[in-house]
């Protein structure tokens, strides 16, 4: 079986501070599109690969728990929807459809357990099972109802709101029958929260000196849920206006990833009186739960009750700059890297 080009993005050296394109390489590596024999392996064809905020530890020497770190010289990994080429594996066979955990490259042969499913609804993007279909929205299900528990009637806040995950916990919340309310970085995300995701209102966080009033005035009786995706000085700030049995699913913490030393919060003190349940959580203790997940969101997506906004760039050579604009917020919506469509 003839080798073939295999284009990829390796990562150079691992990143301290604000990752930068030069830290990765676009290469052209090779490839036999052949599955070893007697490997139960699956080859496969990279068709959409999803850019997220925690790839950036994983870009870090130091290796965070239960996350691994990436290995220099070597591509990138992470969620990606991919045509099966050929499968060691009986589950899957040639023209199959899945998502789960891939490399940058356009070509890769990857270990079965890393798929995490095969796709069977196609009458919607498939670049949704990078977003609303994939990991993220597994995150914003998992997280805001299994840790936030809402009850109708109830205030929650969502910071990065018009993210791949924030975009959904607002709508999400909005189907619950809660009042929401989302921050982000730009005029332009702001309106998108109103006009498109349904919120009650939103602020452009940059605006804003004073968190704290700014929360007071848009929650005068307190927040109920806070879905937390950015840490630092928004969560400070959170935590004074936290009712009480106030719960926080804490998702990600995109504002301290980049930085050499992490900014302290100071109004932990609320955990107590308050009583409020703070929780970090991983998606992939909640996999078991996607099939509920399908039935909940499928309907609401053919509905036009859920929408959804990508941010799609064209080629895997395209990739780096994608990653590092979700650190400076240039991305409006799930980022996507489309390497093939077919």
């Amino acid at each position: 079986m003839a080798e073939v080009r295999n284009k990829q993005v390796v990562l150079r050296d691992y990143v301290v501070g604000f990752p930068k394109e030069s830290d990765m390489n676009t290469v052209e590596g090779s490839i036999t599109l052949k599955v070893p024999e007697g490997s139960n392996d699956v080859l496969l064809k990279n068709l959409y690969l999803s850019c997220d905020p925690y790839m950036r530890m994983l870009m870090s020497k130091i290796d965070q728990e239960g996350f691994g770190s990436y290995t220099p010289d070597s591509p990138l990994s992470g969620y990606g929807v991919s045509k099966v080429v050929e499968s060691g594996h009986p589950d899957y066979k040639k023209g199959d459809l899945v998502w789960g955990i891939t490399k940058w490259e356009e070509f890769s042969l990857v270990p079965a357990a890393q798929i995490r499913t095969k796709i069977e609804n196609t009458d919607v993007p498939l670049s949704y099972y990078t977003g609303i279909l994939g990991m993220p929205g597994m995150t914003a299900y998992a997280g805001f109802f299994e840790l936030g528990s809402p009850k109708k009637g109830e205030n929650v806040f969502v910071s990065a709101a018009s993210g791949a995950v924030g975009q959904l916990v607002g709508q999400f919340a909005k189907l619950t029958g809660c009042y929401v309310v989302g921050s982000a970085g730009s005029k332009e995300k702001v309106d998108l929260l109103k006009n498109k995701f349904g919120f009650d209102e939103a602020f452009n966080y940059k605006e804003e000196s004073d968190l704290n009033g700014t929360l007071k005035r848009y929650f005068p009786e307190g927040i109920d849920i806070y879905f937390e995706n950015v840490g630092g000085k928004t969560l400070d700030a959170v935590l004074p206006n936290m009712r009480l049995h106030g719960r926080i699913p804490v998702c990600g913490m995109v504002s301290q990833y980049n930085l050499i030393e992490p900014e302290g919060v100071t109004n932990l003190t609320n955990l107590i009186f308050k009583q409020i349940r703070m929780e970090g959580f991983i998606v992939s203790k909640f996999y078991h739960l996607y099939s509920n997940f399908l039935e909940f969101v499928l309907p609401h997506i053919r509905e036009g009750k859920v929408v959804y906004v990508e941010d799609i760039v064209e080629g895997l050579e395209n990739g780096p700059a994608a990653l590092v604009g979700l650190y400076t917020g240039r991305n409006v919506g799930k980022q996507v890297v489309v390497v093939a469509r077919d």
